[in-house]
């Protein structure tokens, strides 16, 4: 398998554990990987970047500009921001959930919803609602995992959806694996839907 995937969001979002799974799926797999982080600011609310390149062409961690088949999304900001990495026929899955990052300073009136519309605009995308979907697992700190379920329901991960559980089996903590499967289970509804309407 060949594929370059980008994870962005703020601090304390969880895309660091996210593309974590995703690297360790694509290893179960046989696959070569190479995945690094780039943080803005070590802090939470601070813009965080995560690159997983697998294939043997991935000579470099790091995605070039216009090489992301897939670009996954915890917050609308991060998306446009990071929008210049997706190939043209790449595709975005996106929270629509808005959480101010710090790179957009004071930010008043930053609702994600001109972004959302830039995005369906420019690109084909998958948009969730992160406190929708979590929900019945009582916090959006399960949306990291949900929106693999989505990724890989859509088809566009690439990876088994059987590894991927097997993996956040393995990463996530005993305590929180149970919430964990079943967010991931609702994700990947809502990924197998997006054709389907």
């Amino acid at each position: 398998m060949k594929k370059d995937i980008m994870i962005c969001g703020v601090g304390g979002q969880g895309t660091v554990l996210a593309s974590k799974i995703i690297a360790s799926s694509a290893m179960v797999e046989g696959n070569s990987v190479h995945s690094a982080e780039t943080i803005g600011m070590a802090q939470r609310g601070g813009p965080v970047t995560s690159h997983v390149r697998v294939g043997e062409d991935a000579f470099s961690p790091l995605i070039p500009v216009v090489g992301a088949d897939l670009l996954i999304a915890f917050e609308p900001s991060e998306a446009v921001r990071n929008l210049r990495y997706l190939k043209k026929d790449g595709f975005v899955i996106v929270n629509s959930v808005p959480v101010k990052p710090t790179s957009l300073g004071s930010g008043e009136g930053y609702d994600g919803k001109a972004e959302m519309e830039f995005l369906k605009s420019k690109c084909d995308c998958l948009i969730v609602n992160s406190e929708k979907l979590c929900e019945p697992f009582g916090s959006s700190k399960f949306f990291n995992v949900a929106v693999l379920g989505a990724a890989a329901g859509t088809g566009r991960l690439g990876l088994s959806k059987d590894i991927v559980q097997s993996e956040i089996i393995r990463i996530v903590p005993e305590r929180f694996r149970e919430k964990n499967i079943a967010a991931f289970e609702a994700g990947y509804k809502i990924g197998e839907g997006y054709y389907a309407d």
